[in-house]
């Protein structure tokens, strides 16, 4: 059997990489399937759409899944089986980067069962993989008679040094001060998110319009694969729902005005829910009496009647400038904030604003408590993490509890990234903040950022700057072109709106950002008007939590751990550590301290905590007597340990020892040591003899006596002054002087 001829489609980025797109030799028993690799970066999309929607679905059952085969990176993964097991944090936040862009783009009636499935089945550590798993995922789709709106695809743009580029290397992602990751159609922007280290607005719509522009070329791509498999067009025919066009009118007719009366009057989530259900049951109290017929009518009454809810609210703030809560569309709600809440956490805040509440709670620890990252991309440890909990509660609902879902990833990944620019390369600990949402109508994430910023603060990490964080919303409308921008939007407006933007920062600039567009065709002047708006909001938070408390703990709080780091010569960590982790194991011991050694190049970096200082400054001492080496020159307080005719030995240090000579004590001539065994002895460390043998000495740190001065005609000191008056060359020794001849005594007669 030969070989499948396959499609190929290739893009050519800005920097001159070429990424290909494949279909037609693998996986050809789902409905698409297409390969994209750069370099030697492969990826493997699929997807599958059954024909007909399930009974009792009104929404698209939309399922975006990514793995990364630790084959990919040539390795073996590290757990217990073997094998590759959940999905990372990381491969859940790839799965919402597409998942996001995807899912408005299929029609608001096509309810069937959807699959994709995206496996990076190679890897190169020049090109990140999930900057190409939106392209794979949306070219799949593509080429296929799926109903779909698209394509669509992603880039992860960087600025580096000022330049901005695109689908950047994991090496070069280190150094980038802005990373984003935008996803678009060929006309509509539809997601971004990334990190910054507090840029400009201006400069963050400079790298969407960047990202852009690569995009429409991997969307050109996709139409011209998609054109030659020919089997794109037409899309395939569905009927995922009925209407009854009766019921539609008479909801409209009846209940609309009613709604918006509710919707101008400003109440609380809880109360203004209440309200609006009382309408809709109002509504269906006319159908009572036929029990077959309030059947039939219920459903379609939930969705006529959402869709008067949704035109309500939004010609409401269109035409009123009025929000559900009273407020106009720039005002921020009602802010407050505590610290220190929380007695046993090492920093805790509790921040409030509006119906949505984050209690934060922040934990030091040492590198050993850090974060292990292992996957095909990286092998790290996280010093900085951020875990983010939304229990059922904060909204009011009582419903099973099924592990960490992917929104509270996305969120806490999110805050994280927000705060990461600012703490401070030098920080010594392992940081851990949890934020557990306690209520919830609008953008816990934000509310997580600010908490953090504060539980930071409170706990004494120096962060560079406070954080702070806004969701800004968007309400348009097609046929008379009015469009609002929102500050600090409530839950029903983000789910009845047509944006939900989350931006974070400084005083001085972003630090992070998420933005989901749910509509076609939004312009750079809409986003424009929100990032500036941002701002504005952001500004206003930031001053509410300063008021709380402006900068940093001078120190962390009493019970909290203390940490020392000290760095060691390479050659000294087996003797600090010692056999079996003896020595080490008692040191920690001994001091109750938790000491961590790390190997980085030539040195031994180690890391010390605990909550008594005088007992870390313990350890210090013990560890510096392990790896103590005398340098020359240096002076020295130490204890005289054996005394003998011809010196002393003194300990400069525990296990290090010399021999401070008797000609070395004193300036004058000694004929004892004047020393007893314990003594302390002050010396200074003149080097090594021939033997090795260290040499000290104490006269040099004395002064030296005057020589004393010669008598009047007194013979010239041995060895200074030759009979000529010239200086004798040194080691030359003085010549027996011969007499005169004319001295010679006569042996004549």
């Amino acid at each position: 059997m030969s070989i499948p001829q396959a499609f190929i489609e290739t893009v050519t980025l800005a920097d001159g990489r070429e990424i290909t797109i494949e279909t037609g030799k693998l996986a050809k028993q789902a409905d698409g399937s297409v390969v994209v690799k750069c370099g030697g970066t492969m990826l493997l999309a699929t997807v599958v759409a059954n024909k007909e929607a399930n009974p009792g679905v009104d929404f698209l059952p939309l399922t975006v899944d990514y793995r990364e085969k630790f084959y990919a990176g040539g390795r073996i993964p590290g757990n217990f089986f073997r094998r590759e097991a959940k999905p990372s944090d990381d491969e859940v936040l790839t799965m919402r980067l597409v998942d996001r862009v995807l899912r408005p783009l299929f029609p608001e009636d096509f309810h069937a069962e959807v699959q994709v499935m995206i496996s990076l089945i190679s890897y190169d550590k020049e090109v990140m993989p999930e900057a190409l798993a939106g392209l794979a995922a949306s070219a799949a789709i593509a080429i296929t008679d799926i109903p779909f709106d698209g394509p669509m695809s992603e880039a992860r743009v960087v600025r580096i040094d000022g330049q901005l580029s695109v689908n950047p290397s994991y090496e070069n992602l280190l150094k980038a001060d802005i990373d984003i990751m935008v996803g678009a159609t060929k006309d509509s922007i539809v997601m971004v998110e990334g990190e910054m280290k507090e840029i400009t607005e201006q400069e963050m719509l400079e790298a969407i319009n960047f990202a852009h522009v690569e995009i429409k070329k991997q969307i050109e791509a996709q139409e011209r694969l998609a054109a030659k498999v020919g089997k794109a067009f037409p899309k395939r025919e569905y009927s995922h729902e009925e209407h009854d066009e009766e019921i539609r009118e008479k909801v409209w007719k009846e209940c609309y005005d009613k709604v918006y009366e509710v919707a101008r009057t400003p109440s609380n989530k809880e109360e203004r829910g209440d309200k609006f259900k009382a309408i809709r049951e109002e509504f269906l109290a006319q159908y009572a009496e036929n029990e077959e017929e309030l059947a039939r009518v219920t459903p379609f009454v939930k969705v006529y009647y959402h869709d008067v809810e949704k035109e309500a609210m939004r010609q409401m703030i269109l035409e009123d400038n009025i929000r559900l809560d009273g407020r106009d569309p720039q005002t921020i709600r009602p802010i407050w904030s505590e610290i220190d809440y929380l007695p046993g956490a090492h920093g805790s805040a509790i921040f409030t604003r509006g119906e949505t509440q984050s209690l934060t709670a922040v934990t030091l620890g040492s590198v050993k408590d850090a974060n292990m990252i292992d996957s095909v991309i990286t092998q790290h440890d996280e010093r900085f993490f951020l875990h983010y909990n939304f229990p059922p509660f904060s909204t009011g609902e009582a419903r099973p509890l099924r592990g960490t879902s992917r929104r509270e990833v996305g969120h806490g990944n999110l805050a994280q990234r927000a705060l990461t620019a600012v703490i401070p390369a030098e920080n010594p600990y392992t940081i851990r903040i949890v934020s557990d949402i306690l209520e919830s109508n609008g953008s816990s994430s934000m509310a997580t950022v600010c908490a953090g910023t504060l539980a930071l603060m409170d706990a004494g990490v120096q962060i560079t700057k406070p954080v702070s964080g806004i969701a800004m919303g968007l309400i348009t409308d097609k046929k008379s072109g009015k469009w609002t921008v929102l500050s600090d939007i409530l839950g029903d407006e983000d789910h009845l709106g047509d944006m939900d933007f989350k931006v974070t920062g400084t005083a001085d600039g972003i630090t992070a950002c998420q933005m989901d567009i749910k509509i076609q065709g939004l312009s750079m002047d809409i986003m424009e008007k929100a990032l500036m708006q941002a701002k504005d909001g952001r500004l206003h938070i930031l001053n509410k939590i300063t008021e709380t408390i402006s900068t940093p703990r001078a120190d962390v709080k009493p019970h909290a751990p203390k940490m020392v780091v000290m760095e060691i010569p390479k050659d000294f960590i087996g003797a600090v550590i010692g056999p079996g982790g003896k020595i080490i194991q008692q040191l920690q011991k001994d001091t109750e301290t938790v000491i961590a050694i790390e190997e980085m190049g030539e040195i031994g970096r180690i890391e010390i905590s605990g909550t008594d200082r005088e007992k870390i400054n313990a350890a210090i001492a013990r560890i510096n007597e392990i790896t103590f080496v005398p340098v020359i020159g240096e002076v020295y307080k130490g204890k005289v340990v054996k005394v003998m005719d011809f010196g002393a030995f003194v300990a400069i240090a525990k296990g290090t020892e010399g021999l401070l000579h008797i000609s070395e004590i004193e300036w004058a001539r000694l004929d004892k040591v004047p020393y007893a065994e314990g003594d302390e002895v002050e010396v200074k460390f003149m080097g090594y003899d021939d033997r090795k043998k260290m040499k000290l000495s104490r006269k040099v740190l004395l002064p030296r006596p005057p020589r004393p001065e010669r008598p009047e005609g007194q013979g010239r000191p041995d060895g200074q002054r030759r009979p000529d008056g010239q200086r004798r060359p040194e080691g030359q020794k003085p010549q027996a002087e011969k007499p005169a001849e004319d001295q010679t005594p006569s042996t004549e007669a």
